[in-house]
């Protein structure tokens, strides 16, 4: 497993970095952070009002994010994560309108990722997840392509390998059971 502390650093001074996920590496912040987050629409040169997805180790770690969680929620949480499930839910008031892309939902997921559940673990909660990738573009699958495309611009770079998926993890609203990828 390698050292994560150079990225939880990173994370925890408001650094962005790139990471390793079930299908492709994720670009990464504290979503905390406003100045992070609106790092990585620069280096994506995304569309500032697509918000990004939260990804966490468990599921208390995106309770500050989240409205209260009805039961048939519950039900559907616990038979996917930890898992390659990412589910649109509804936000807390107050969270960043970057994070939500100005809407009053957010993306989530508890990965069963062992490096992303060890970095959220070390980092001590969610963080952002979001393809690495300039918009429009196909998201990198490896350390190697992710030095070279975002290298000067992040703060860290995880070693690592992506999951087995091949594609992004499925997106489902959880309020209607429509899957949205």
């Amino acid at each position: 497993m390698p050292d994560l502390s150079k990225a939880v650093s990173a994370l925890r001074s408001g650094g962005v970095i790139a990471y390793p996920t079930e299908a492709v590496f994720g670009l990464g912040c504290d979503p905390h952070d406003e100045a992070a987050l609106a790092r990585i629409i620069d280096i994506k040169s995304r569309d500032a009002h697509k918000g990004f997805i939260l990804i966490a180790a468990t599921q208390a770690q995106l309770s500050p994010f989240l409205a209260p969680i009805e039961p048939s929620w519950q039900t559907q949480f616990d038979a996917a994560w930890p898992g390659p499930v990412t589910f649109v839910v509804p936000a807390r008031q107050g969270i960043s309108e970057l994070l939500s892309g100005s809407r009053d939902t957010l993306a989530v997921r508890v990965s069963n990722h062992p490096l992303v559940q060890r970095l959220c673990e070390d980092f001590g909660g969610a963080i952002v997840s979001t393809s690495a990738n300039r918009s429009g573009q196909e998201p990198c699958r490896d350390t190697a392509t992710a030095t070279t495309l975002f290298g000067p611009q992040l703060d860290a770079i995880v070693q690592g390998q992506i999951g087995t998926l091949s594609a992004p993890t499925r997106i489902i609203d959880v309020r209607t059971g429509a899957q949205l990828r």
